[in-house]
Parts: C-alpha cells; structure tokens; sequence
C-alpha cells in the first residue's frame, strides 16, 4: 500500500512539472491550456487521491474533503479551460501558424460544411 501512495504521490508531482514545460515550451495560447488543464488536472487528483489512502490506510482517518476537492477539480477545470479558448476564439487570438484544421472556425462561419471544398483549411 506503501508503493501505491509513493506512486500516486510522485505521479502526480511529475505530472504537475509536465504541465508547467508544457506551458511553457508550447507555441500558441490554446496548446498551452490544453497542457495546463489536462496535465495538471491529472496531476492534483492523484496527489489528493494519494493524500487520501496515506490518511485511510496509515492513520486511520477518511478525509472526505480530499475527495470532494478532488471531484471539484474534474469537473471545473475542463469546463474553466473551454470557456478561456472559446473566448480566446472569439477574441480572434490566432492558433499557431502550423494549425491544419479549426472546427470552431467551419462551424460557425459555414453551416453547409459537407460542401465546402476548403473546409480543412485555416485563414
């Protein structure tokens, strides 16, 4: 039970510093927030899940609060990253120049997409 705790814990301390490269080494804002919230989601459940078995299994104790904070941060922190790209989006902040396809962009300037010739392509 040891190793599982020590794993959980460290797991998600390296996923936690992925997340932070990921920020910083990425080229445009939205590859940047799918770094921050994906990896860092991850990253802070497994250190709370961690938090909670070392709590039930040595001291005997069930910290609730740490699985609700838990629960909290999966659901909030997808819905919190799509609403900043979405405005970002509808800021006209630009992808990365290497961007292939938008969707958000066909779908909302095109509504006959199954047509449109050019639909793969970005402005």
């Amino acid at each position: 039970m040891n190793s599982l705790i020590a794993f959980m814990l460290i797991g998600g301390t390296i996923m936690t510093a992925l997340a932070t490269v990921g920020i910083i080494r990425l080229p445009d804002m939205y590859s940047r927030l799918h770094a921050a919230t994906k990896s860092t989601t991850l990253g802070v459940i497994m250190i709370m899940t961690g938090a909670f078995i070392y709590f039930w299994y040595i001291e005997g104790l069930i910290e609730t609060n740490l699985l609700l904070g838990a629960l909290f941060i999966l659901l909030t922190s997808p819905v919190a990253s799509h609403l900043l790209a979405r405005s970002a989006f509808h800021a006209d902040v630009k992808p990365y120049k290497l961007t292939v396809l938008n969707d958000l962009k066909r779908d909302e300037t095109n509504p006959d997409v199954e047509n449109d010739p050019k639909r793969d392509i970005v402005e």
